[in-house]
């Protein structure tokens, strides 16, 4: 089955350009070099050929991150880990719930990062909040690898610092965010991949993401056909990094749409 993965946001937990900061990147008139909170949406079609439309987090910048790709339907959203940039974007669902009525908007997390969404956000989940509509949004534990509209999503777990998160296969392709190490176990799921998302920062050390050196190291073992770099910073510069990494391998930008089998 055909999808298209849209790259909503390739940028770091500040974003790029960075508030407060004048660096060659953050003044870059390359529109490549302007990353948002990381994110990506993975469209397809069910077998009863329904358009579906699946996110990975929902970031600080999802309203504009969804009016640029013009996103009119959500289907479901799968989270990663629930760092403010994967997950403050929440309340921004609220329009794309609506349609959805009677019934809510599903969201995929592991038991605990349910529960934190839960506590974080109560006024959408517990509370009797009358000032305002609120997002009609339903949590659902992440328990193993599931289905939905026809798809299958395994969860794999990566090292974010020294906590474990989520990243996802999904047919040929697979996406790792926020990642300072990958298990043994998680490289073996992530044999023959057509595309491969990894963390790569930027080049010097950071205890809690990888840096371009590190993932090319998984490249080189895993294989994949082709890999983007994502959740970058400012000390990378788009044409000028692409330029020196191998041909297979890329930094993802805002708006790229990639073609793969699900």
């Amino acid at each position: 089955m055909q999808a298209t993965l849209t790259v909503l946001g390739s940028g770091t937990s500040m974003g790029v350009p960075t508030i407060g900061c004048d660096c060659a990147v953050c003044r870059s008139l390359d529109a490549r070099d302007r990353r948002t909170r990381p994110s990506v949406m993975i469209s397809y079609r069910d077998p009863h050929d329904n358009a579906r439309h699946v996110m990975i987090d929902s970031t600080p910048d999802f309203r504009e991150q969804a009016l640029r790709e013009n996103i009119t339907q959500l289907d479901a959203v799968l989270y990663t880990h629930t760092h403010a940039d994967h997950i403050l974007g929440i309340d921004d669902l609220r329009p794309l719930t609506y349609r959805h009525k009677p019934g809510k908007l599903p969201l995929y997390a592991t038991t605990r990062n349910c529960e934190f969404l839960r506590n974080m956000f109560r006024y959408i989940f517990d509370a009797e909040y009358k000032f305002g509509g609120l997002p009609l949004v339903e949590l659902h534990p992440i328990e193993g690898p599931f289905d939905l509209f026809g798809a299958r999503f395994e969860p794999v777990t990566v090292i974010h610092g020294e906590t474990p998160i989520l990243g996802f296969r999904f047919g040929s392709a697979a996406y790792l965010t926020d990642h300072s190490e990958v298990p043994a176990e998680t490289l073996e799921k992530l044999r023959d991949l057509d595309i491969l998302f990894l963390d790569a920062l930027r080049y010097k050390p950071h205890p809690t993401h990888s840096t371009v050196e590190q993932s090319l190291k998984i490249v080189d073992a895993v294989k994949p056909k082709r890999t983007f770099f994502t959740h970058i910073c400012h000390d990378l510069p788009h044409e000028a990094t692409n330029a020196a990494l191998p041909a297979d391998v890329r930094l993802a930008f805002d708006g790229m749409k990639l073609e793969f089998e699900i």
